[in-house]
């Protein structure tokens, strides 16, 4: 029998939220450390949220647009980055289509957090008891398209699925 498949009891303890809280606080250190000294060397993140989550404000067209799921990127073009430590909620402005646009997102929102600059990725369970620990896993830089040009069409949204790493199982 592998190790996959052996049955592990049940925890008394809920372990993988402490887990994923603690994770958490990871972004909300990398965020706040952005606020107070702005993005050091070619570092940028993806914050990946859930946009019906019900403390995640945003425009409306916005929530029209991406109904579920958002990945934005801090690098080059966001204002008025903040993190309230009491609301756990990080506040940005970003350009939608050259159009300006704030967007609260709470630490419990979050999906996906990455540094490709770094490959330090992170995987999340928004606003659900997580089925087992939520670890770091590996991303690789994306092979990507230059930035969009201020005022380009339609945002970009990056799926993280294409920087992580293709682990091989052990036999």
């Amino acid at each position: 029998m592998d190790e996959d498949q052996v049955q592990r009891p049940e925890s008394l303890l809920p372990y993988d939220l402490w887990t994923e809280e603690a994770l958490r606080h990871v972004v909300a250190q990398a965020v706040r450390h952005v606020v107070d000294h702005g993005l050091p060397g070619d570092h940028h993140f993806y914050l990946t949220f859930r946009t019906d989550h019900p403390r995640v404000v945003m425009p409306p067209r916005l929530r029209t647009q991406y109904p579920q799921e958002m990945t934005i990127v801090l690098q080059h073009q966001f204002w008025d980055l903040r993190f309230d430590e009491e609301t756990g909620m990080i506040s940005v402005t970003l350009s939608f289509g050259g159009v300006p646009a704030n967007l609260v997102i709470p630490l419990s929102a979050m999906t996906a957090f990455a540094d490709p600059q770094v490959g330090y990725g992170l995987r999340f369970t928004a606003g659900a008891k997580p089925e087992r620990a939520v670890l770091p896993a590996p991303v690789e830089a994306p092979e990507a398209e230059a930035p969009a040009e201020p005022g380009a069409e339609t945002p970009q949204v990056v799926s993280l699925d294409a920087f992580r790493r293709r682990t091989q199982p052990k036999d």
